[in-house]
């Protein structure tokens, strides 16, 4: 498994890694969030351009993508806006290797943290998360960035399950 950056000709390919694992919130009867569609390629591309999109590829070359991540810059830290992993691939700690990945990165650039929100009660959401040694922030832990982050989210639906804010210091 290769950590990377995302390449230009696999944005689309990253919309359907993530069709594929939102399957699962049908399961949970979280069918709004299956239906959700990924973030359109224009946006992809921005988050390709600022450097802040990377995949988990394996195979010849490590040319095949089974997950990514992107990234914000939030409140001084840098921020999880969606990690997904293709559900043939789940289990194997690819989620976890490009959480790992991001940490590194924001060591580099001195952020102090890893941000997220997440849905409370699905089980590969905040205990996932947890298990990565993220920990939830109370009201006062939140900074400017998260409240807007969150405030979004609530708009667009989100909020209609409970959320929580997440934080994995460095």
């Amino acid at each position: 498994m290769l950590i990377r950056a995302a390449h230009i000709d696999e944005l689309a390919l990253l919309q359907d890694i993530e069709r594929a694992a939102g399957e699962c919130f049908r399961t949970i009867g979280m069918q709004e969030i299956a239906d959700d569609e990924p973030l359109p390629l224009e946006e992809l591309r921005g988050y390709r351009r600022a450097g802040l999109a990377w995949v988990a590829a394996e195979g010849a070359g490590a040319g095949n993508p089974v997950g990514y991540l992107l990234a914000d810059r939030v409140d001084g830290n840098l921020h999880v806006e969606q990690v997904s992993v293709h559900p043939d691939r789940a289990h194997r700690r690819i989620g976890r290797s490009l959480l790992d990945h991001l940490a590194e990165r924001a060591r580099v650039e001195g952020a102090p943290a890893l941000t997220l929100t997440t849905f409370t009660d699905v089980p590969w959401n905040a205990p996932y998360y947890a298990r990565c040694g993220f920990r939830t922030l109370d009201e006062g832990g939140l900074g400017p960035g998260l409240r807007d982050i969150r405030d979004r989210e609530a708009v667009h639906g989100l909020a209609r399950w409970p959320r929580v804010c997440m934080r994995r210091d460095l």
